[in-house]
């Protein structure tokens, strides 16, 4: 099967993105509990994630991901619906 770039970042890629969020979320909530700060590690996050597309994709094909970003951010794709 080969691996579009990005695809996982699609909602509609199925259990493998679920399962992945969900090890991201975590390991995001141990990272608080342990008194970093949430900015910190979203920041580090970020770069560990463009570091591993970039060494899978190229830089260019993460270059055109980075510009679809703001209009995607504007959206509302990255907003939680709610926070409590």
């Amino acid at each position: 099967m080969t691996q579009t770039p990005f695809a996982s970042l699609d909602d509609t890629c199925g259990e493998q993105h679920q399962a992945a969020l969900a090890y991201v979320t975590e390991a995001f909530a141990e990272a608080i509990l342990a008194g970093i700060e949430s900015d910190s590690f979203a920041q580090a996050a970020l770069m560990a994630s463009l570091r591993e597309l970039v060494a899978t994709y190229g830089e260019e094909a993460v270059v055109k991901l980075a510009e679809a970003l703001p209009g995607r951010i504007r959206a509302g794709e990255f907003t939680y619906a709610a926070r409590h």
